[in-house]
């Protein structure tokens, strides 16, 4: 069982976090996933490498971890052999711990995965013709009550750490086999069209080509962790996945907006969902916090964003709600008064046992589209993925909330049969 209390929440409208450190881990050991190259540098001279030597060991073990992804000290072959157990008594290589992997029917696929205190969360994998999109969480439950989102209905555990962060796409190239399994020099001769201007390895021939900050939690409420995590994703040495191939996804947090922009510099898409005061403070309740006025100037003040880097609106479609023809041009007389440079992704509602509303039909959610469209807008639908496994958008709520102990252990059973 888990050792943390859910974490403390001030205020009602606004409901940031009151931070807390993650539960160290029972053996003392630190896990090195999560940690930047200097902070590995740092660790080693604490524990006992002169300098020279622990920049050294810093550098290859860096390598190892988020270019190889190695999950054990003794794979990492160009370290001594009497190196590697010193490595195994202070430190450890983590990954978050699979409680129960599912496979859709249309290629999604979803993991519930455990924190090494005992906390769960979810992630998702969509698989496309021309793309594979893993949908990465930064919290465990959400503080923002949108009610439309299954993950709403939950509450703040608490945020999840960079190594927590950044473990899961690490956890998806494991599944998926995407390591590479030759080194620098030899991918370099295998040609530059392998190598993106980032100077890390391009999405050709991989599955997972790119990420969304879009999963369990509001990541810019947990910020730093967020950032931190991402810029491992980002560097060159480490798993260099360019940031045209990751978008972050906010409800609306306008303080931290910018600070996103130029410390991390990725994609922003924007959890809009409605045109009106009334209609967003009910669905969206931080709307109340930071209006629609003060949201969208932050998106026109958004760094980077261009043409060529629009902005994503992410719009829920909800019967009878926010899905009328006034509500199509309001939309685009918001985007073209700020001078957005935006598309927009109609998103048909996911339903989920409890939920307040229904989705518009597919004729209402069709001429939404086609009035954003000839106003010279992006609008496309979005297709619902994942749904027979509750992995599709709005959907997502840890699976332990439904399922007994019980359940979770006859599962794990299954799938051990399955293996052996």
């Amino acid at each position: 069982m888990a050792d943390t209390a859910l974490m403390p929440i001030p205020g009602l409208v606004d409901p940031v976090p009151t931070p807390r450190e993650v539960t160290p881990r029972a053996d003392g050991r630190v896990d090195l996933i999560g940690l930047p190259k200097a902070r590995i540098t740092e660790l080693f001279a604490a524990a006992g490498l002169d300098a020279k030597a622990a920049k050294l060991r810093a550098k290859q073990v860096f390598h190892w971890l988020y270019h190889r992804g190695v999950t054990e000290f003794e794979a990492m072959t160009d370290i001594a052999k009497t190196m590697r157990p010193w490595l195994m008594e202070r430190f450890v290589i983590g990954r978050p711990e699979v409680v129960l992997a599912q496979h859709s029917s249309d290629g999604t696929r979803k993991w519930l995965l455990r924190t090494d205190d005992g906390h769960e969360f979810e992630m998702v994998f969509i698989p496309d013709a021309d793309r594979g999109t893993l949908c990465v969480s930064s919290q465990v439950g959400c503080t923002l009550n949108c009610r439309f989102c299954h993950t709403g209905t939950m509450r703040l555990v608490r945020n999840l750490t960079p190594g927590e962060i950044v473990g899961q796409v690490m956890l998806a190239r494991d599944t998926l086999g995407e390591w590479p399994r030759a080194g620098q020099a030899d991918l370099a001769a295998l040609g530059d069209d392998l190598v993106d201007e980032d100077g890390g390895y391009s999405s050709d021939g991989r599955l997972l080509t790119n990420i969304v900050m879009m999963g369990m939690g509001e990541p810019l409420y947990n910020f730093d962790n967020v950032r931190d995590a991402l810029k491992l994703v980002m560097d060159g040495d480490g798993l260099a996945l360019s940031k045209r191939r990751i978008t972050l996804s906010t409800s609306g947090v306008v303080p931290m907006m910018a600070r996103a922009g130029d410390e991390i510099g990725v994609n922003l898409a924007v959890s809009l969902h409605a045109v009106s005061k009334e209609v967003r403070d009910e669905i969206v309740p931080i709307n109340r916090k930071y209006g629609l006025d003060e949201l969208l100037a932050a998106c026109a003040a958004y760094p980077g964003a261009s043409n060529a880097r629009r902005i994503t609106f992410e719009y829920v479609m909800l019967k009878d709600k926010n899905d009328s023809d006034a509500d199509a041009r309001e939309l685009v007389r918001l985007i073209k008064r700020y001078r957005l440079p935006a598309k927009v992704n109609l998103i048909p509602f996911n339903p989920w046992p409890g939920a307040a509303y229904d989705c518009s039909t597919p004729e209402r959610i069709r001429r939404f589209s086609e009035i954003v469209f000839a106003a010279g807008i992006s609008a496309p639908v979005r297709t619902p993925r994942g749904r027979d496994i509750d992995a599709a958008c709005g959907q997502l709520k840890t699976a332990a909330t439904r399922m007994s102990r019980a359940e979770l252990d006859k599962l794990a059973e299954e799938k051990l049969a399955a293996l052996g």
